[in-house]
């Protein structure tokens, strides 16, 4: 029996006076990645925020493990988003930005081993002093990778990963994505890159 599992149940999302989608169904199960497709505008960070409890949807419900995320009080726990914009505070340091980034997650302060650990897997070691307002996009994209690895969760919400990201750096993205699925974990994301993850059950949703 799978450990986690997300469920969406007949979802539909107005904007605007406009529907974006309706009636929507998925399971999701561990060790699953379910990527959601379609042109700018169709509704797939509206989908993303319905799915992290930031929105309600305008009909239908979502489920963690069998209960509704609106009334589950793990989910929050159980879920790390990283949104199109990278969530950075620039005027605070690498690291710095990490400390707070747990502290909003309620996690405990990571060790200093783990920090320099997480800094060096996604090619920032040394960077830690360095403010936040320097650093390049990329690197920038790449600080938000090392909060998935200090603070793990079952489930990742990922806007546009890839974004601003070089070759090296989606290589690594997608490393780090089919590890989250090895080790139990699901995750749901939007983009317009094609995925690399060919040992992961990859399921799609195109929004029109």
């Amino acid at each position: 029996m799978d450990k986690h599992t997300l469920q969406a149940q007949k979802l539909s999302c107005i904007r605007d006076d406009r529907l974006l989608f309706s009636s929507l169904d998925f399971t999701l199960h561990s060790q699953q990645v379910l990527l959601l497709e379609g042109k700018n505008g169709s509704g797939k960070t509206s989908l993303l925020r319905i799915l992290c409890g930031f929105r309600e949807p305008d009909a239908g419900s979502v489920q963690w493990c069998g209960e509704p995320i609106s009334s589950n009080g793990q989910y929050r726990a159980d879920m790390a988003y990283i949104g199109h914009l990278d969530g950075i505070k620039k005027e605070l340091t690498v690291l710095e930005n990490l400390q707070f980034a747990l502290a909003l997650a309620a996690q405990a302060c990571a060790e200093a081993d783990a920090i320099q650990a997480a800094l060096a897997r996604v090619q920032l070691a040394g960077f830690d002093d360095m403010p936040a307002q320097t650093l390049s996009a990329g690197q920038k994209r790449r600080l938000s990778l090392a909060r998935l690895l200090l603070a793990p969760c079952p489930l990742w919400i990922l806007d546009e990963p890839f974004t601003a990201l070089d070759k090296q750096g989606i290589a690594l993205s997608e490393q780090l994505m089919a590890e989250q699925c090895d080790r139990g974990g699901m995750i749901v994301l939007t983009s317009h890159h094609e995925l690399n993850l060919p040992s992961t059950d990859v399921q799609r949703i195109r929004l029109s």
